[in-house]
C-alpha cells in the first residue's frame, strides 16, 4: 500500500549535503494518485516564501480526469519554524539550493525527503558517469570470474 518515488536526477546534478524530512499538503485524489505509482520529481524544487516553503513543479496526475486540476500546482511543505529557519540560514547568501531527493509513505502520511544541494560543474558529472562506468565493468568482470569458477568447479 505504500509508494515510494525517488529524484535520480537531484544526485546527477547537485551534490547532496543536508537532509530533512518534511510532510506535504495533499488532496485525496493526489494520494490516490501517489498510491496507483503516479508521480515525477523530475523537474521539482523547494521554494521558501515568507515563513511557508512550497514544493513547485511536482507533476501528480489526476486520479480520475477532472476539470480545472492543475498536475503541477505548489504544494506546501510542513515544516517546524526552527526546520524553516535552519533552512533560511544556510540557503540565503549561498550557491545552495532545496531539492526533493524522494517521496515516501510512513504511517499513512505522504513525506518528502529534501537535500540542501549544490549544483555540479559539468567535469563533476562526467567524473561521476565515468566512475559509475568502471564500477559496473568491475561487477561485471567479478560476476564473469564467479561463473568461470562455478564452471570449472561443476566439472570436476
Amino acid at each position: 500500500m505504500g509508494f515510494n518515488f525517488f529524484n535520480r536526477k537531484a544526485s546527477f546534478k547537485y551534490s547532496l549535503e543536508d537532509k530533512l524530512e518534511a510532510g506535504i499538503a495533499l488532496t485525496g485524489t493526489e494520494i490516490k494518485s501517489l498510491r496507483s505509482g503516479r508521480m515525477s520529481l523530475a523537474e521539482a524544487f523547494v521554494h521558501i516564501r515568507g515563513a511557508e516553503a512550497f514544493l513547485i513543479n511536482s507533476f501528480i496526475p489526476a486520479f480520475q480526469p477532472s476539470p480545472g486540476y492543475d498536475p503541477r500546482r505548489p504544494r506546501k511543505l510542513l515544516l517546524h519554524r526552527s526546520q524553516l529557519a535552519a533552512l533560511v540560514g544556510k540557503t540565503s547568501g549561498t550557491n545552495l539550493t532545496l531539492v526533493p531527493v524522494r517521496v515516501y509513505n510512513r504511517r499513512g502520511l505522504a513525506k518528502v525527503e529534501i537535500a540542501l544541494a549544490k549544483g555540479k560543474r559539468q567535469f563533476d558529472k562526467r567524473k561521476a558517469l565515468k566512475d559509475r562506468e568502471i564500477k559496473l565493468e568491475a561487477e561485471q568482470a567479478l560476476r564473469g570470474d564467479k561463473l568461470a569458477f562455478q564452471q570449472d568447479s561443476a566439472t570436476k
